[in-house]
């Protein structure tokens, strides 16, 4: 049985249901984001938690130039050590029809008969090998869509110097090849990096390692530390030409799921809590003008003998009815968007299932913040129009003194109309209430500015790095370092027209606790094509001593200019150099380090060495050099500046990049939100003074210009100051999206923000253009009644 209050509060909501919804979309859209991306970052954690266990990733890899089966015994007696496997691994070139590259490829063994102990793989179409055929293979089937190929094909790959021809019988996905890169390369590519499973016995015959292995797998226990047996690993294994032990975190594909994870979560904690905060102080906003605009009903509720706290009661259910529908509206569409984003999440990082699971914090925060933003914004009006007797509450509230503002009435009649005089009044006379309104629009465009401001500052990352950082047309890579002769080779291939070598070994980089598994690139004093810039892009001449770091690198170090970092060098003899910080550049994708190439080369002791070089070509005469360099049986791969361009594209697009897009349409509801809330919470306060103003004569155009000036103003009033909201608000959600795989750079943007308050503008129209088609339709004598 419903209470004659209860009853008014239906009829209350009824009668203001579109400024209700719109208040209510508002809150919906803030808790939405928060949903989404928890229920996003959940789902990822916890499907990559369930693919690494089901199919058994090891914890540790360990490659070698060859060990016999026999280490495998004193690995597995290494405390911690819960299961160890060896396999055979090795490079290979696959021949692709219509390509005038080869496509760089990894071989890797599988038991003959039965799944590996470690590093399962999740067959997809086809069949396994059948034990005794040497050639057939089982492929990724990321690089088989990629290419168009199908079961029975056959692929034609160079593996140890020597051709050989094999038959697809199966598609794969792995847990250690959610991302396929390229040796040396950064940007993931199915196209440009194949993975195929052989038969071990035929793999380990093509590289020419019967008897051994050259990568260990290893499981630990519960509980084990990683630091001794990483050091335990490599002391059994250096014997053998161990390349130093690693753990998951430093596994390529690993680090990039673990950075867009991460990447994720820090946006998921910065992101949502601004949009929130956003929602939650027009909510507070909105509540204190409808509350306001109650101040009669509330002196008659109270005049026919109903309490303080009763009546209180009545206006927090109104409130709270408009803040709880919007907060579960927005969780029901945050599990929806979530679902549907984990769902592409899921066919972007090949999960073959997908786990998704919400957080229930993310619903008690949303509706929480909501319902508590709500009840602020009540009490605020509320307390003072409680302290009033119900006569007094029933009469408007007394007018200001406007005594003051004669001298600027009278000027204001030579040059302006009386609808004019009327919207500057009511401005002046409300400074408060307009402020309100203004703060409300600027944030809204603040948001939205920032996010068309990230959305540049992902194409700026693009356009610097493979425009202004690196400059070369194709990038060469050798099988081993060779001697400098090899780039005087490269000088001499036609259409080429400008050749800069590089050296590039892998190492640790150490500072105290921090580390980080990367690579050193050897540059020359002055490079041109592939350069370590400064913030202004100017290049950096790489010193004679010490080493330069990326800024990303030198953050997750904790160096800077000055301080000395070790170098644990991976390859040949190994040596630990102790070298210090020179320059900080300012790379955008990955965190490499640079040093002088005759630096580095005197370190390892191999003077005259280089692993590859950045070429400049005359583009009519790209293919030409792509056949030369396609029979140099020293290159290893070869990749184009523009292949890069567009896999990094793809990645930025689909990756957790891909939010900004998601949050940058959630920002224009929101604004849309906030102007239509503005314009509709005016006209309900005006409703009566404009239906006067009807009545004594003005026409309806008269009585929309006094209500739409007034917006109008306070639209004009909030673009700078939205500007300035927006350039910092950019800063921190740049700082969230930004990982070690690419980082956005952020600066004023005239095109973001221009777009932004244009959008305002469109919105102002657009709600104006609403309301004036209520003003239209007002029933005047209904108006000037006292309701209730």
């Amino acid at each position: 049985m419903l209470s004659a209050l209860d009853h008014k509060l239906l009829r209350d909501l009824w009668r203001i249901k579109g400024q209700a919804a719109a208040i209510a979309l508002v809150v919906a859209v803030g808790v939405l984001l928060l949903v989404m991306m928890s229920g996003m970052l959940n789902s990822l954690e916890e499907t990559r938690r369930t693919y690494y266990e089901r199919y058994r990733l090891a914890d540790v890899f360990a490659p070698a130039v060859g060990a016999p089966e026999q280490v495998l015994e004193r690995l597995r007696a290494v405390p911690g050590v819960a299961a160890a496997e060896g396999r055979v691994t090795g490079a290979a070139l696959l021949d692709m029809a219509g390509q005038d590259l080869p496509v760089r490829a990894r071989a890797i063994s599988l038991p003959a008969l039965g799944a590996p102990r470690l590093n399962a793989i999740y067959l997809t179409d086809g069949r396994m090998f059948t034990p005794g055929r040497t050639g057939e293979v089982v492929l990724l089937k990321g690089f088989a869509e990629a290419h168009g190929l199908r079961l029975g094909d056959h692929l034609r790959a160079t593996m140890n110097g020597a051709r050989r021809d094999f038959t697809i019988v199966g598609m794969a996905q792995a847990p250690e090849f959610l991302f396929t890169t390229a040796p040396g390369e950064i940007v993931p590519d199915d196209a440009r990096f194949a993975v195929i499973w052989m038969n071990r016995e035929a793999l380990s015959a093509a590289l020419d390692v019967q008897g051994a292995f050259n990568e260990a797998l290893i499981a630990l226990d519960r509980g084990a530390r990683l630091a001794p047996v990483l050091a335990a690993v490599d002391r059994i294994l250096d014997p053998h030409g161990g390349l130093g032990a690693y753990g998951l975190k430093d596994q390529i594909s690993d680090r990039f799921l673990t950075e867009e994870i991460r990447g994720l979560r820090v946006s998921s904690s910065v992101v949502p809590p601004i949009f929130m905060a956003v929602a939650a102080f027009l909510l507070y906003i909105v509540i204190a003008r409808l509350v306001q605009a109650e101040r009669e009903q509330i002196g008659l509720v109270k005049a026919f003998g109903y309490s303080d706290w009763e009546v209180a009661l009545h206006y927090f259910k109104m409130v709270l009815a408009i803040a709880v529908f919007g907060a579960l509206l927005g969780c029901a569409l945050g599990i929806w968007a979530g679902r549907a984003m984990a769902g592409v999440y899921q066919d972007f990082y090949k999960f073959p299932f997908l786990i998704f699971r919400v957080d229930p914090a993310s619903f008690v925060t949303g509706v929480l913040v909501s319902v508590l933003a709500a009840s602020a914004g009540a009490l605020w009006v509320l307390r003072g129009v409680f302290r009033l007797t119900p006569a007094v509450a029933m009469r408007p509230p007394a007018p200001a003194d406007f005594s003051r503002t004669g001298a600027l009435n009278e000027r204001l009649k030579g040059w302006l109309d009386q609808p004019s005089r009327m919207v500057i009044r009511r401005i002046l006379r409300n400074p408060g209430r307009i402020a309100g309104a203004v703060v409300g629009i600027a944030v809204g465009m603040g948001l939205s500015s920032a996010q068309l401001s990230l959305l540049s500052g992902f194409d700026r990352t693009l356009d610097l790095t493979f425009g202004v950082i690196d400059r070369s047309d194709v990038s060469v890579t050798f099988v081993q370092p060779m001697p400098s002769g090899s780039v005087h080779a490269l000088r001499q291939l036609p259409g080429v027209i400008e050749v800069e070598p590089v050296r590039t070994i892998g190492v640790t980089l150490r500072n105290g606790a921090q580390n980080y598994r990367g690579a050193i690139n050897g540059l020359v004093t002055q490079p041109r094509l592939n350069r370590a810039v400064t913030s202004q892009m100017d290049t950096i001449a790489m010193p004679r001593e010490g080493v330069v770091l990326a800024r990303a690198l030198a953050d997750i170090l904790q160096v800077k200019a000055g301080d000395v970092v070790q170098l644990d060098v991976l390859e040949g003899r190994r040596p630990t150099l102790e070298v210090p910080v020179t320059r900080i550049a300012e790379t955008l994708l990955g965190a490499p380090a640079f040093m002088h190439m005759d630096t580095l080369n005197r370190a390892l002791r191999e003077p005259g060495r280089v692993s590859g070089a950045y070429l400049r070509v005359d583009g009519a005469r790209i293919p030409e050099v792509f056949a030369v360099l396609k029979s140099m049986p020293t290159v290893a791969g070869v990749a184009r500046r523009e292949d890069a361009r567009a896999a990094m594209q793809t990645l930025m697009d689909t990756g957790a990049g891909m939010m900004r897009y998601v949050m940058a349409a959630i920002a224009g509801i929101i604004t849309f939100g906030i102007v239509y809330n503005a314009a509709r919470i005016s006209f309900g306060e005006q409703a009566r003074d404009l239906a006067s103003l009807r009545v004594i004569g003005f026409s309806t155009g008269e009585t929309a210009f006094v209500l739409l000036g007034e917006l109008a103003i306070v639209v004009l009033l909030a673009l700078p100051l939205g500007v300035g909201i927006g350039h910092y608000l950019s800063f921190l959600i740049a700082a969230g999206f930004s990982t070690d795989i690419y980082q956005i750079p952020t600066r004023f943007r005239p095109d973001a923000f221009g777009t932004a308050a244009l959008a305002v503008i469109v919105a102002a129209i657009v709600s104006g253009l609403l309301v004036k088609r209520d003003i239209n339709r007002v029933d005047l004598v209904a108006t000037l009644k006292t309701r209730e």
